[in-house]
């Protein structure tokens, strides 16, 4: 199964169309599947005395409003359109995720293909709604959400039109960097035999090793953030990958997706030459005249593999040598 990697640019464009192209770059140089944005309008999103969370307060201007922060970085129809094209000139599908229901429609209106729900809306009722309403396929992110949580965005995107079997979940932990000891990764498998969904991980850790255990673990869907420089300005850039670090992560995972297999035990194409070099045969263990009996004291097993098996050591034990074998000969009967 080929998983799908999600290069979360966000907004980490910091507002610019330029810095926007260039995150799109590095996500088709990398070889990820989309390169996600965010969409929003700020007078939508959030009240202006609405606070930031620590890591936005520690990453901007501890003095400024979310409000104000979310505000510098909207992107315009526009610039929606201008990033589309550039997606189509690297080869890069394009994807954004849509805090309201106003953004939701623009996005359709641009012909996305499926809907990003991010952790923060997973509690609003209305908006899942009207995101089931259009029946396309959605990646639910599930931060800070408990089952029960999930199990009722389910049903409402259910009950709204979009199949079961249409949605995949993304287990994810809304912190940024995410601490190890809070990843919990198990939780993703819970939340597969709980609803009998597709799962996926949205990951905020620091480094690239826990996007790829989750593969292992069978998550069809990774969406990881990534910037230019991480000391760039802006909420999301220290806790996202650079460049070589996205695309180390890429190449990863299609290791992995390789490595995993089929899960069927064989010999592979590319250890059949080394069987008998390394297995072992039944050999004499000292000269064997004619017509001598086999026995423990005058066989041994060794390396190559070419002759009887020491499986078969059992079947040996008490025949007579059809001929002379000096010692290291394989037994050939």
């Amino acid at each position: 199964m080929k998983t799908l990697i999600i290069a979360e640019a966000g907004v980490n464009h910091n507002g610019d169309l330029v810095l926007a192209r260039q995150l799109i770059d590095v996500a088709a140089e990398a070889g990820a599947d989309l390169v996600k944005f965010q969409t929003f309008s700020a007078d939508r999103l959030v009240t202006i005395h609405a606070g930031k969370a620590e890591y936005q307060t520690k990453t901007t201007d501890a003095g400024e409003s979310q409000h104000a922060m979310i505000r510098r970085l909207e992107l315009t129809r526009d610039m929606h359109d201008a990033l589309i094209v550039h997606c189509k000139l690297r080869g890069i599908q394009f994807f954004s995720t849509g805090f309201d229901v106003e953004s939701i429609d623009l996005l359709a209106e641009l012909g996305l293909d499926r809907f990003k729900i991010p952790s923060g809306e997973i509690t609003n009722l209305p908006y899942l709604r009207h995101v089931g309403r259009y029946g396309k396929p959605v990646i639910l992110s599930t931060g800070m959400a408990t089952l029960g949580e999930i199990e009722a965005a389910l049903e409402v995107l259910e009950h709204a039109g979009v199949s079961r079997d249409r949605i995949t979940v993304l287990h994810c932990n809304t912190e940024y960097p995410t601490p190890m000891v809070d990843v919990n990764l198990r939780a993703m498998l819970a939340i597969r035999d709980a609803f009998d969904v597709t799962i996926g991980y949205s990951d905020h850790t620091s480094g690239i090793e826990v996007a790829i255990a989750a593969v292992t673990l069978g998550a069809a869907v990774i969406e990881k953030h990534f910037t230019l420089d991480r000391n760039l300005p802006g909420p999301d850039h220290k806790a996202s990958l650079e460049p070589s670090e996205l695309k180390a992560m890429v190449t990863a995972i299609r290791n992995i997706e390789e490595a995993l297999g089929d899960g069927i035990k064989r010999l592979s194409p590319s250890e059949a030459k080394n069987k008998p070099i390394v297995r072992k045969s039944i050999v004499a263990a000292v000269p064997i005249r004619q017509g001598e009996v086999f026995s423990a004291s005058n066989l041994n097993t060794k390396r190559p593999g070419t002759g009887i098996s020491p499986m078969r050591w059992d079947d040996i034990i008490g025949r007579t040598a059809p001929r002379d074998f000096v010692a290291d000969e394989l037994i050939k009967l």
